[in-house]
Order: C-alpha cells, then sequence, then structure tokens
C-alpha cells in the first residue's frame, strides 16, 4: 500500500502525536524506569478508545441524518402497504396475481436497481468529506446511465412474465393478472433509475431532508390518485399510481431544488481547501463504480432473494394457505421492522465515507461506533415489541384462528432475527462507507445459502417443523452474518481506510470559495440531471 500524501500524514501523525507522551531521551532510553514505560503503554492504550464526547458529538450528527431517512423509509413502507391495500379490495384473484407480480418485480428488478445504485454510495460519501464535488456529479450521472441500462433486459423479462409463469406452472388466471401488473409498472423502472442514485447523493451530502419532503407530499396524493385509479383500471391502475407517484417525487425534487437551491452544509463545517489534483480518466472512474456496484448489487440481492425463496418454500408446507398467510404477515413485520436497521446503515454509511474522505478517521470510527450502539438498542426494542405485541399484531392483518396461531408462535423467533439483523445491517452500512461492498456480499453468500437455507430445509422438511423451521433458518443465518459483518467491523484499520479513501477519490478538483458556491453548484447539477 503506497503511503498517504502529506496533508493526510500530517493529519494521522499529529493525531498519534496527541496520544503518546513527549521523552526527549527517547522511547528506548535505558535510563527510562519501567515503571515509565508501563505508565506510556497505559496511556496509549486509553487514547486508543473513544471519548464519551466524541461518541455524543457523532450520536447529534446522526441524529440530523438519520430521523429525516427514517421518514423516508418509512414513506416507502407505506405506500406498498396502500397498494396491497387496495389490490385486496379488488378480489381475491386481483390479491394474489398483484401479489405474485411484486414479488417477481422485487426479485428481478428494484432489488437489482438499489443494489447498483449503492455502488455510487462510498464514492459520493467519501468525496464530499475530501470536497471533490465534481468526482460526486460524475458519479451521479454515471449512475443513472448504469441503472437505465440495466432496466433494459429488466424491461424485456417483465414484459414477458405470463410466459414465464406458466412455465412454472403457476395458475394462468393469477399469472395474466400479474403480467397485466408488470405491463403497467414498466415506467417506474425509469423513475427508480433517477430517484436511487439522487437519493443517495443527497444523503451522502449529509441532507436528505429535501427528499423527505418531497416524498411525504407525492405519498399524500398517492393514496387518493391509487383509490381513483385502482377503481377504474383495476390491477393496472395500482401499478400506474406508484410510478405516478415516483415522477411526482422527481419533479417535486426538481421545483425544490430550481426555486430553494440546496442550503449551505447543515451537518458539517466548510472543510479547509485541499490541494487539487488532476482528474481521473473516464474509463478508472467507470471502472471504480462498477467495481463498488456488482458485489453491492449481489449482495442486496442474496438477501431480499432468500426471503421470497423462504415465501416461496411455505407453499410446499402442510396447510399452504396458513403459512403463506403468515408468511406474508411475517415479510410484513419484518419490512416494518426492517426500517431502523437499514436507517442506521445509510446513516453510518455516509458519515464514515465523509469522513475517511476528509482524512479524519478517528471521526469515522466513532460514527461506526456509535450506530453499533444504537444498533443494538434498536435490536433490543423490536425483540420486546414482537414478544409483547404478537397477538395484537397478527390481529391487525386477519382473523384466521390458525393463522393467528402460527404467527404468534413465529413472531418472537423473528424478533431474535431481527436482534442479530439491525447490527449486520448497520455493519454492512460501515463497510459500504468505508468501499468494502465485497465483503458483505460475501458474508451474505454463505450466511444466507451455506448457513441458512440447509438449517431451514433440515428443519421445515426434514425434521417437519414447518414454517417455524423456516424461521429458524433465518435465524441461523442472521447470527452468522451479523458475527462476521461485526467482526470485519470491530478490526477495521481505519487509518489504512483513511488513506485508501484518498486513493479513491483523491482531493477536491475545483477549489471552491465557500459554503454558498458549493451549494449553487450543486442545484446546478441536479437541475442538469433531471432536465
Amino acid at each position: 500500500m503506497q503511503p498517504p500524501p502529506p496533508s493526510l500524514s500530517f493529519s494521522l501523525a499529529r493525531a498519534r502525536a496527541h496520544t503518546r507522551p513527549e521523552n526527549k531521551r527517547g522511547c528506548c532510553s535505558p535510563a527510562m524506569s519501567k515503571e515509565r514505560k508501563k505508565r506510556m503503554v497505559a496511556e496509549n492504550q486509553i487514547q486508543e478508545y473513544l471519548t464519551m464526547a466524541e461518541v455524543l458529538e457523532e450520536l447529534k450528527r446522526m441524529k440530523a441524518i438519520g430521523l429525516p431517512i427514517i421518514a423516508i423509509n418509512l414513506v416507502g413502507y407505506l405506500k406498498g402497504m396502500v397498494s396491497v391495500v387496495f389490490m385486496g379490495r379488488l378480489g381475491r384473484l386481483e390479491l394474489a396475481g398483484g401479489a405474485l407480480a411484486v414479488g417477481f418485480t422485487n426479485i428481478t428488478g428494484y432489488s437489482v436497481l438499489a443494489g447498483l445504485a449503492m455502488g455510487m454510495e462510498p464514492i459520493c460519501s467519501q468525496a464530499f468529506g475530501s470536497r471533490n464535488l465534481p468526482l460526486a456529479a460524475r458519479t451521479l450521472r454515471r449512475t443513472i446511465l448504469m441503472l437505465l441500462a440495466a432496466s433494459v433486459p429488466i424491461a424485456m423479462l417483465w414484459i414477458n412474465l405470463q410466459a414465464v409463469m406458466l412455465a412454472l406452472h403457476q395458475d394462468p388466471d393469477v399469472a395474466r393478472v400479474a403480467a397485466r401488473y408488470c405491463r403497467f409498472a414498466l415506467p417506474d423502472l425509469a423513475a427508480n433509475s433517477l430517484l436511487h442514485p439522487v437519493r443517495i447523493y443527497l444523503r451522502s451530502k449529509g441532507m436528505p431532508r429535501p427528499l423527505m419532503w418531497c416524498l411525504s407530499l407525492a405519498f399524500a396524493l398517492h393514496v387518493p390518485l391509487t383509490a381513483v385509479l385502482s377503481s377504474a383500471l383495476g390491477v393496472a391502475g395500482v401499478a400506474i399510481a406508484t410510478f405516478i407517484t415516483n415522477f411526482d417525487t422527481i419533479i417535486f425534487l426538481l421545483a425544490y431544488v430550481t426555486y430553494a437551491g440546496i442550503p449551505d452544509d447543515p451537518i458539517y463545517a466548510p472543510l479547509p481547501p485541499l490541494p487539487t489534483s488532476a482528474p481521473s480518466k473516464p474509463t478508472a472512474e467507470w471502472a471504480s463504480l462498477l467495481r463498488l456496484a456488482l458485489p453491492s448489487c449481489l449482495g442486496v440481492c442474496l438477501e431480499w432473494w432468500w426471503y421470497e425463496l423462504m415465501t416461496m418454500a411455505s407453499g410446499y408446507l402442510s396447510k399452504p394457505h396458513v403459512t403463506l398467510a403468515t408468511s406474508a404477515i411475517v415479510i410484513q413485520t419484518t419490512s416494518l421492522m426492517y426500517t431502523l436497521p437499514v436507517t442506521l446503515s445509510a446513516s453510518v454509511s455516509a458519515r464514515v465515507g465523509n469522513e475517511l474522505g476528509a482524512g479524519r478517521p478517528r471521526r469515522a470510527r466513532a460514527a461506526a461506533a456509535a450506530a453499533m450502539g444504537l444498533a443494538v438498542f434498536g435490536s433490543c426494542l423490536a425483540l420486546l415489541w414482537t414478544i409483547l405485541g404478537r397477538e395484537a399484531w397478527g390481529r391487525v392483518f386477519t382473523e384466521d384462528v390458525e393463522v393467528l396461531e402460527l404467527t404468534k408462535t413465529v413472531l418472537p423467533v423473528i424478533g431474535l432475527c431481527e436482534l442479530a439483523n439491525c447490527p449486520q445491517t448497520t455493519g454492512c452500512g460501515v463497510l459500504r462507507g468505508s468501499a468494502r461492498p465485497a465483503v458483505g456480499a460475501v458474508i451474505n453468500l454463505y450466511s444466507f445459502y451455506l448457513v441458512g437455507a440447509p438449517v431451514a430445509i433440515v428443519l421445515a422438511f426434514g425434521l417437519d417443523w414447518g414454517f417455524v423451521g423456516l424461521c429458524l433458518g433465518l435465524l441461523a443465518a442472521q447470527v452468522v452474518c451479523a458475527i462476521s459483518v461485526t467482526s470485519v467491523a470491530f478490526h477495521t484499520d481505519w487509518d489504512s481506510e483513511a488513506s485508501k479513501a484518498l486513493h479513491l477519490v483523491g482531493t477536491g478538483e475545483v477549489l471552491l470559495e465557500g459554503p454558498k458556491d458549493m451549494a449553487q453548484e450543486e442545484s446546478g447539477i441536479l437541475t442538469q440531471v433531471f432536465c
């Protein structure tokens, strides 16, 4: 590994200088007493630990990012719930076909786009930390182009959904309804290809609040729009309302950026000017983006697909109508609980990336520590909720006695899963912020498919534990994943990661005069993207 440039070397050396007492006679001097050596070692060890003030300061910064993000995630969850509710009002066939289409689009489309978009997260967050705004802007544009290109084969697959479902021996009527939903959902691929990168761009800047307001306004229009279109067009109306809402969000965000602009840094003090560097070659920047995007996509898809496979496996158990209904409740439960860990993951990814890009590895470490502490606390609350509210929560969805009984049995297991899922998801955010998504992808692969899947199959089908066995397989996967991710995050060499960040994003190619100039340039960037 190449040594860090002078600016970073100086800052690291200065930080280390504060962690050791001065010794004019040399640390290896024979005259130094053993007691003094022990005292120096003890002082160095104390400095290795973060102070409470550092952690509290980081919690304040994460709160400023995290609260808007959790609102965004909750709005997204509610939007999906609204679609399911209106499909259910259309009838049993429409609900079955719509549910099949939603599962298919999640597996083949939305998970792929979301995963690919995450490849820009470490580049943008570290670029903002180093004030390399041009690199962040280029990465935004390239990610949008990449997602639009990926949408083409996805669209071809969606168009042929009915043939695929019939080949898999699905009910012809259900397949027909699902195919109709997918055809009308095609424009949503373009909407998500714009929304995902812009969301990550603003989050990496530490400014998710504009998107929160725009998304909330679009959701307020989504409910009456879905009601009108679903009553007139059926399942197709639900799909149309979904992509119209996403395009509404883009329009509102464009209007906000055009007329209000992006405000001055609300969270971070302006960084001191850094030396300019020569622009990277486009091929090198594309290679860096793809190198991060592909493993990010794989990691996201591996986890998303496991839940869908779990739902499919439920249909092969005894009393499939009970297990499938319970599986639907479990998926909705995990989706709701997932809003907290995904918020922590997004927040810590932005914070770690910003601080590594700025050459402040100790602050990046503080961000990781604060987020992991919040993750443990949040997972304990989730476990408590699934234990105490297991009966009342099931009745929100159904009054079927068998479904309620099975739901009451498995919800504590799902709570235990969340006890591991929250730290592991947050830890994956640490890995993304430090540009190590491939590590997370490998961990997801062996945790879910080499550990979780065999355990689930043996318990559910071999030992005839049914749906409880599938949930225990999920628990095994989450525990292995949590142990692996937290271990990697704990043993991170933060000085080394800061040096790698400088090689990834360099320093600002355009020296900005101040926060106002930076805000004006960012407003122009987003306007150009949408126009």
